[in-house]
């Protein structure tokens, strides 16, 4: 068994790396915040243009026709750009889950999802249609169908919204309704490592740039013992997370479990490292004007999304006891 991503899967991480550089720099981020729909404007146009989109497509609806393995490096780099869009919900839970993905691979039509819980979609205001549930069954609700209360978030891009329609498309059944949850939960996971590296990242540089008593900030050995827990936990994490997605991709019986297992860790190192890192940044941390709070709200959002590390640490002790 080949424990490593092939050449092919590395570069196409690549090449979305280096298109959400220049596209999605932490400008469009904090844009995200003052427009009109939260949304990152050019960049969606690009990840489409890339074949991105509609990854998960078969080809026949103009796809690529990957598995959630070939994705979940390319969804571990939104997360790094803090994306200011529908990423998961859209590409990686609504289009292999339509009957026609064809105008949703393409980018034309976005589409949100509100699915395991409250009926609250992010950028629901701002999307074509959402896919929803509706008696355990997954369901698609178009916009002249859509209701949309928006809900204030922590979170200034996603511009949560609470959703209810007057009628809907079903899609899919209990079994299709449980495959996008773990979908969801798998690639919100993914998010959060790479927002974990992110905020890594950028407190690295911060700490070696900023001096103290004539010395480096990263000198510090108590901020080097947090940084190096931020850092451990992290790769706990993204471990747990490459190998659910092999799970959901070779049909594991147990990849549901393994699912929870990611988005649990996933959701802890994520929370401890803006934690750590909010605490080495000292009040620059909370300043408003630096970058770091833009990935800090991203992460404390996704790791209450598509169920916490409580509810995912639940479902694991359910299936071993």
């Amino acid at each position: 068994m080949r424990f490593a991503f092939t050449d092919d899967q590395l570069a196409f991480r690549d090449a979305v790396r280096d298109l959400l550089a220049n596209e999605c720099p932490p400008g469009v981020v904090r844009g995200g915040w003052d427009s009109a729909d939260g949304r990152s404007g050019p960049a969606w146009g690009a990840l489409a243009e890339m074949g991105v989109l509609g990854a998960a497509a078969p080809e026949a609806a103009g796809g690529l026709g990957l598995s959630m393995l070939d994705l979940v490096l390319i969804t571990e780099e939104t997360g790094y750009a803090a994306l200011p869009e529908p990423f998961v919900e859209h590409a990686v839970v609504a289009v292999p889950a339509l009957p026609d993905p064809t105008t949703a691979a393409a980018g034309t039509e976005v589409v949100t999802a509100a699915l395991g819980g409250a009926p609250v979609a992010p950028y629901a205001a701002a999307a074509d249609a959402v896919l929803t549930e509706e008696d355990d069954a997954l369901v698609l609700v178009v916009r002249d169908a859509l209701r949309v209360e928006p809900e204030p978030g922590v979170d200034g891009s996603r511009r949560p919204g609470w959703i209810s329609w007057d009628a809907a498309v079903t899609v899919g059944d209990a079994g299709a309704r449980a495959a996008a949850l773990d979908r969801g939960a798998l690639d919100a996971a993914a998010q959060l490592v790479g927002l974990t590296r992110r905020m890594l990242d950028l407190t690295v540089a911060y700490v070696q740039d900023r001096r103290q008593f004539g010395a480096p900030g990263g000198s510090v050995q108590a901020g080097k013992h947090r940084l190096a827990d931020a850092r451990t936990a992290l790769e706990f994490a993204r471990p747990l997370v490459y190998r659910a997605a092999w799970s959901l991709s070779v049909g594991d019986p147990d990849a549901p479990v393994h699912v929870s297992m990611a988005k649990a860790l996933a959701s802890d190192a994520a929370t401890l490292t803006a934690q750590q890192t909010l605490w080495c940044h000292g009040a620059m941390g909370y300043s408003f004007e630096y970058d770091l709070h833009l990935y800090m709200k991203r992460a404390w959002v996704l790791a209450a999304a598509w169920g916490d590390a409580a509810a995912h640490r639940a479902r694991v002790g359910r299936a071993v006891l």
